[in-house]
């Protein structure tokens, strides 16, 4: 049964969710979230917290795969593109160095596998995160419900094995 890791990246807060996929049913094994330090921080370090929460979660699940938000390429801000990719890169990083492949996927292709609407809201997608693990709940951060929908967006793509990453 593939465990999936999903992560939302954030330099502040990156988002986690640990699934497993077992045929078209997939159970929620763990949600958190790796903060990422002060913004006063320096850049090097605060991507250090990232990477380094991320090889823990990665060491304590040993997902067969980690499913990560592509970044925009239109963003209003060019600088939180490049703090994004800064953060996106160390987060790829420490998966890879763990030898778990990696798959990107857009936000729009992550909503339209949830619920069927490539443009739905937050609030949306974490209902449908909610409905699909059969939780109580929903799913707080968002960093969470949207590492989760990820998570989930990856089992539904990838639904009978963990074939070589795009």
């Amino acid at each position: 049964m593939p465990i999936i890791l999903g992560v939302d990246p954030g330099l502040g807060r990156t988002g986690y969710g640990v699934v497993r996929s077992e045929q078209s049913q997939v159970t929620l094994v763990e949600g958190g979230t790796i903060e990422g330090g002060a913004q006063e921080a320096s850049l090097p370090d605060r991507l250090h917290l990232l990477h380094e929460g991320l090889r823990s979660v990665i060491a304590q699940y040993r997902p067969d795969a980690l499913a990560i938000e592509q970044l925009y390429s239109h963003y209003a801000h060019p600088m939180t593109a490049v703090l994004m990719g800064h953060a996106r890169g160390v987060l790829c990083l420490a998966a890879a160095q763990a030898g778990v492949p990696v798959f990107d996927y857009p936000a729009t292709a992550v909503k339209s596998s949830l619920t069927g609407n490539g443009r739905a809201p937050k609030e949306q997608v974490r209902r449908a995160v909610q409905r699909i693990l059969a939780i109580n709940r929903l799913p707080e951060p968002l960093d969470i419900s949207d590492a989760l929908a990820i998570a989930i967006a990856h089992c539904y793509r990838q639904p009978r094995s963990l074939a070589a990453p795009t």
